[in-house]
């Protein structure tokens, strides 16, 4: 998946919790939230919370779904809450290879 493409995904399943997202597909979406929030900072501080905001339910929502792509619950994003040790664990879940027969199929 391709850079447009997976924010174009991402964007079209704002809220869609349900199924699965490849690697590609969540790291792009990471990469995309990461750069813009930098670019609008420097132009102003309130576009750039504006921006974070807006994207936080598609953010919350392709996680869950690569979480899903992993044969883990979105849930377990929750553990990202436990000071630094909780999000070297999602960022390590979210790094790791596609799991093919999984029940979130």
């Amino acid at each position: 998946m391709t850079f447009v493409d997976a924010i174009k995904v991402c964007f079209s399943k704002y809220a869609d919790f349900s199924g699965r997202a490849g690697r590609s597909e969540f790291w792009w979406w990471v990469l995309f939230n990461f750069l813009a929030y930098i670019a609008l900072a420097v132009v102003s501080d309130k576009l750039a919370l504006v921006f974070m905001v807006a994207t936080l339910v598609p953010y919350f929502a392709v996680t869950a779904r690569r979480l899903h792509d992993t044969d883990r619950s979105g849930w377990l994003q929750l553990v990202g809450l436990i000071p630094l040790v909780g999000w070297v664990f999602v960022i390590v879940w979210c790094a790791q290879d596609s799991k093919s027969p999984n029940k979130y199929a």
